[in-house]
C-alpha cells in the first residue's frame, strides 16, 4: 500500500464509522440498520475502487497490482 493513501483511508474509515453512528442513533430496527450500513459500505468501498482505478491508470498505484 502506498504510503500517501493511508490518510485517506484513515478518514474515509472515520466517515464510515461517522454513519453507522448516526444511523445506531435512529433507533431502528436491526434488519434495517443492518442494510443501510452495508449500503454505506457499499458505497465506501465503490468509491475507494474508482480511486484505486484512477490511479491505476496513471501508474501511481501501489505495487499490490
Amino acid at each position: 500500500m502506498n504510503p500517501d493513501l493511508i490518510m485517506p483511508i484513515v478518514t474515509s474509515l472515520g466517515w464510515l464509522v461517522l454513519c453507522c453512528v448516526s444511523l445506531a442513533s435512529r433507533r431502528l430496527e436491526w434488519s434495517q440498520m443492518i442494510k443501510m450500513a452495508l449500503a454505506w459500505v457499499v458505497i465506501f468501498g465503490f468509491l475507494y475502487l474508482i480511486v484505486e482505478w484512477f490511479m491505476v491508470i496513471r501508474g501511481t498505484a501501489s505495487a499490490a497490482f
